[in-house]
């Protein structure tokens, strides 16, 4: 179809993040015509490691953030063609018969653990060990939602007629269906993430997390048609009724399609809360042994990922402790305090003058082993807290650099090039530093809601307006900035990273063990 057949249509995209819901408008070029936002409360913690937050709060400010949207629009609203939903991933809610919550919604960042119980025993157990693989399958059973919930709330389980992922549960309201996208699908559920289907009952996954096909949400694939937009839903959220609702994916996954990544050999950066590198890839394949490729949002396709779970959260970290000045400054400015941070590390020089920081500030971590913890080493009497800023990007590359390295290995594809989202993909110097580190290309997207953008490519695809994701990809992404390698600065970043970040781990790890034993932190099984 010739893009002048839809010229001036665009699509209504909800993306509904850790720490804000945004509903745009994107038309079929890429561009963000308007958007509205709102910050949520991420969660709220009853407990020390819970984290939690009503389902209900999370459909209330959807339906704000687009009655916001559409009150104030200046589109035409007759070339609104479609929508899509993109939203964190992991989140799930337990609804009854009647559609109602049972319980607050268990947001990803939740630290509770179940029990292992009556799986894995005798000759399975023994075997696991054996593999070196029991830690992993009684590690991911301890995360397991639907454990903990049948372990300790037994009569919200016996109650439970549906459980959803948080996207589920919105488009349940959105729709009047209980669909969700294969894309979506990321989280510890009986669900085959080779086939992209539900698991059977005689399957290992299903054993880890027995929760029965009737509870799950209908899957479809991305880009696929969902449902349409209800009376009741259309007199909520003012979304026009009928509207049709194209499946989209995982905020992750539609991060990586919204940067125009679709083949392995452009390694994609998610500069978020958590951060991430993953590459798409046509054949399913594990980085980390037990560690699946997750849903890709290109149906049939699979996203590798190396995951620093308290990535960019270090950020927020360094503001609370020891950013009051630049906070205070910020808001007399009007400014982002990051936007003053980088600003603060502009003098400081690559490397941090020695300073390497080990990003493993979270217990259980998928890489390099559930006993690591952060560290950082080469103090000195010249290090200010601008070092320590700068520390933190660069610990967080080597990083994802390193699992970068391993992904090659997997894959067989050289990384030729690197695509940079999320929020610390606003740090000029944190993409200059990351090309010099990779020693590779970087390339910022033209715009940073490279998730919803992903999400709106996935409704452009499934409404017809163009035939393939590459077509799509080339009209509707496109690079906004390119970083590239300072020859000096790779020097000094490359015998780092080899004689001192990449030696840390194995240096530091029998001192872990030790902490681990002494301290039962984390928990040994």
């Amino acid at each position: 179809m010739e893009q002048t057949a839809f010229y001036g249509k665009f699509i209504l995209v909800i993306d509904v993040g850790t720490q804000s819901i945004r509903a745009s408008f994107i038309d079929l070029e890429g561009n963000i015509r308007e958007i509205e936002q709102t910050h949520i409360e991420a969660y709220y913690s009853d407990q020390p490691g819970y984290a939690e937050q009503d389902a209900e709060y999370f459909w209330n400010q959807l339906c704000e953030t687009t009655k916001l949207l559409f009150k104030n629009t200046h589109q035409d609203l007759k070339q609104l063609a479609g929508m899509s939903l993109t939203s964190q991933r992991g989140t799930v809610v337990n609804l009854d018969k009647d559609r109602k919550p049972l319980r607050p919604a268990i947001i990803w960042l939740d630290q509770r653990k179940a029990k292992v119980d009556q799986w894995p025993a005798g000759i399975v157990k023994t075997g696991l060990k054996i593999a070196g693989l029991y830690e992993s399958v009684a590690y991911a059973i301890e995360e397991g939602e639907s454990n903990w919930i049948r372990q300790n709330q037994p009569e919200v389980w016996k109650k439970t007629d549906k459980y959803l992922m948080l996207s589920g549960f919105l488009i349940s309201r959105l729709s009047g269906r209980f669909v969700d996208s294969t894309g979506c699908t990321v989280g510890y559920i009986p669900f085959n993430y080779k086939k992209h289907e539900y698991s059977k009952a005689s399957s290992i996954n299903y054993k880890m997390f027995p929760i029965e096909k009737e509870k799950l949400a209908e899957l479809v694939y991305p880009s696929e048609k969902i449902g349409n937009i209800t009376p009741e839903a259309a007199k909520q959220t003012g979304i026009p009724e009928g509207l049709t609702i194209i499946a989209a994916a995982a905020d992750k996954a539609c991060e990586v399609l919204g940067s125009g990544v679709i083949s392995p050999e452009i390694a994609c950066l998610s500069y978020g809360t958590t951060a991430t590198v993953q590459t798409v890839n046509p054949k399913y394949m594990e980085v980390v042994k037990m560690f699946p490729s997750y849903p890709s949002a290109v149906p049939h396709y699979f996203n590798t990922e190396v995951m620093i779970y308290r990535g960019f959260w270090m950020i927020k970290w360094f503001k609370n402790e020891f950013g009051y000045r630049e906070v205070e400054e910020a808001k007399r400015l009007k400014k982002e305090p990051e936007e003053l941070f980088d600003k603060m590390i502009d003098n400081i020089p690559p490397g941090s003058m020695g300073l390497t920081l080990q990003p493993y500030w979270t217990p259980g971590i998928k890489v390099p082993g559930i006993e690591a913890k952060g560290a950082v080493i080469g103090f000195g009497d010249v290090h200010t807290r601008a070092h320590l800023y700068r520390s933190i990007l660069e610990g967080i590359a080597y990083a994802l650099k390193e699992g970068t390295i391993r992904t090659q290995k997997t894959t067989g594809v050289k990384v030729e090039k690197i695509r940079v989202s999320g929020g610390g993909s606003q740090s000029k110097n944190a993409l200059q530093l990351t090309a010099d580190i990779f020693n590779l290309p970087v390339e910022k997207p033209h715009t940073y809601e490279t998730s919803a953008l992903g999400a709106a490519i996935n409704a452009a695809v499934g409404l017809g307006f163009y035939k393939d994701f590459e077509s799509a990809i080339d009209k509707m992404c496109r690079i906004g900035e390119t970083y590239q390698p300072i020859p000096e600065n790779v020097k000094v970043y490359s015998k780092l990273y080899s004689q001192v970040y990449s030696k840390m781990y194995k240096r530091l790890k029998p001192l872990y063990n030790d902490i681990r034993d002494i301290t039962n932190y984390p928990k040994k099984l």
